[in-house]
């Protein structure tokens, strides 16, 4: 009975994490069309409204890992819960601009520890037949998570005030994790003497087989440069966990999903509500691909969904890389202020994609809000925030507009304007080709499905394995930062990149990447189901 309610109990704690996570990213696109008015923000404030959390997410992978270490999984979870009651507060009560960047500073810091622990705690509170599936719960927990912010966001947008009550309610779900967090024990792994308290705390989930092989064990104690050593093959853990996380980013995932709602557009959804329906219909897609991962993460193991991934992931794009060159997809972005008496501020003008809220006023250059994505496991959620260089209301570069785009990425220009100056919807070049742009629909539709069955969960389950106990906090906040800066990376890049090569080039670049990860993945990452934490060191600590 006590085994079934700590499994019960860490299910919920990683569901309810990811939950979390994932509607802390989706909630802003709604928010943001009434801050906007009611504060009325400029172009720059809204930029920096939106990369606030990224950058309290950065401060927190790179502070984070140590509080994991010294003070345990358990507390590190507690202590995010609590900075997240605050920084929701602040954020309900927000009467000014400062206050309210503030409260989304604390919110990106919470969210961040909170993704990193939560993966370590569950990853070591279960036993080995059950840890794929329980760790890909997260990932599970944030797609329904931006799901339910766009379900929210559609409820509270015509309301006085509504953004209020959109990160008000981020504050039960946190109150739910941090009481189901209470009854379960204190993390077995902090504990080095295995006396008999200890034993009954121990990953009551492992039958006494397991329990007996992991009696000799002995934590060691790593520095954080040890990351870099040859001791117990740490520098090889490290190529496998920065493989993973950089290609996990380089295959274009945050770009893509970038172009949902265009793409939608072009296949026919011109109506605000078929986008929406459309739009939904990815985030469902998203969240079935990732159960179908967690029901094979202990079966199939995570080699075999990786690469099988990134296979998929790598035909999608070149497929629509292929058919942007026949039927090119025009872009640009379009940053308005509160002043402009078109700027609406109801969320149905326009198609929101559940993997990238869109806001219909896109406020926000790359630059701000890319690093989101990925911020924590899954930041696979991967929820750019603030991709708006697909805002669907332009239809066509404005000529000579990469000067200006390459200013705000900047942010020197604070007002951000790149106004559209398109022909209207009919007269796109891209109308008559059917066929194709339902080809680009559907491999845009794959892509999401494989990322969400391969990187998406599988990345974050294969780095809460593969270091040793005594350094797993660090290391694995160490990856995640880098994860973070990939996100921004590309996303300050792209812009410039398809100024260079252009569109379809930039996604058979993606495609390349692809191919590149598979190879990765079959030479350096080991398959570690069904095997303990222990095993896996001892496995790596071996192998040369």
């Amino acid at each position: 009975g006590r085994a079934l309610l700590v499994l019960l109990l860490s299910a919920t704690v990683s569901l309810l994490g990811g939950l979390i996570f994932g509607y802390e990213l989706g909630i802003i696109s709604g928010a943001l069309l009434q801050l906007q008015t009611d504060f009325q923000l400029s172009c720059f404030q809204q930029e920096v409204v939106v990369s606030a959390v990224l950058i309290g997410a950065l401060l927190a992978s790179l502070a984070g890992g140590i509080l994991i270490d010294r003070h345990g999984r358990r507390r590190a979870i507690l202590v995010s819960n609590v900075v997240l009651l605050v920084g929701s507060l602040l954020l309900t009560l927000a009467r000014s601009f400062t206050v309210l960047v503030m409260g989304r500073m604390t919110v990106g810091f919470a969210i961040s520890v909170s993704s990193m622990a939560c993966c370590i705690y569950v990853s070591e509170m279960v036993a080995a037949h059950q840890r794929g599936l329980l760790v890909s719960l997260y990932e599970a927990g944030i797609t329904v998570g931006i799901l339910l912010s766009y379900a929210l966001n559609y409820v509270f947008a015509d309301m006085d005030e509504g953004w209020r009550y959109m990160f008000g309610l981020a504050i039960a779900p946190t109150a739910m994790q941090f009481l189901s967090i209470l009854f379960l024990p204190v993390n077995p792994v902090k504990l080095s003497s295995w006396d008999s308290d200890c034993q009954k705390g121990l990953i009551p989930l492992q039958d006494t087989e397991h329990r007996a092989a992991a009696k000799p064990y002995q934590e060691k104690h790593y520095s954080f440069l040890d990351l870099f050593r040859t001791r117990d093959n740490m520098r090889r853990r490290t190529l496998v966990g920065l493989g993973l996380v950089l290609f996990q980013q380089f295959t274009g995932q945050p770009n893509v999903l970038g172009y949902a709602s265009k793409i939608f557009h072009s296949v026919g959804f011109q109506s605000n509500s078929s986008a929406i329906l459309a739009s939904v219909g990815l985030g469902a897609i998203k969240v079935v691909a990732t159960l179908v991962a967690m029901a094979l993460a202990d079966k199939a193991g995570r080699r075999v969904l990786l690469m099988a991934g990134c296979v998929v992931m790598a035909i999608s794009v070149t497929t629509i890389g292929l058919t942007s060159r026949m039927a090119p997809l025009a872009m640009a972005r379009d940053c308005k202020a509160a002043t402009d008496p078109n700027a609406s501020h109801s969320l149905t003008q326009h198609p929101l994609t559940p993997v990238l809220p869109q806001t219909a006023v896109s406020p926000i250059p790359p630059a701000s809000g890319a690093v989101k994505s990925q911020a924590g496991p899954t930041f696979a959620a991967s929820t750019n925030l603030t991709k708006v260089f697909a805002s669907t209301q332009s239809e066509e570069v404005v000529p000579n507009s990469s000067l200006t785009q390459k200013k705000d990425l900047v942010g020197h220009s604070k007002k951000g304007a790149l106004e559209s100056t398109g022909p209207p919807l009919s007269a796109a070049p891209w109308a008559q080709h059917t066929v194709l742009n339902w080809i680009t629909l559907l491999s845009m539709m794959a892509f999401v499905s494989a990322f969400s069955i391969g990187f998406g969960p599988m990345t974050w389950l294969v780095l809460s394995e593969i270091y040793p106990a005594g350094i797993r906090g660090r290391a694995f906040a160490f990856c995640n930062s880098f994860n973070w800066a990939a996100n921004l990376l590309i996303s300050l890049s792209f812009l410039d990149l398809i100024d260079a090569i252009g569109f379809s080039w930039m996604f058979l670049l993606y495609g390349l990447m692809g191919v590149m990860a598979v190879i990765f993945i079959y030479l350096f990452v080991p398959e570690t189901k069904g095997q303990s934490l222990e095993e896996i060191d001892q496995q790596f600590s071996r192998k040369r």
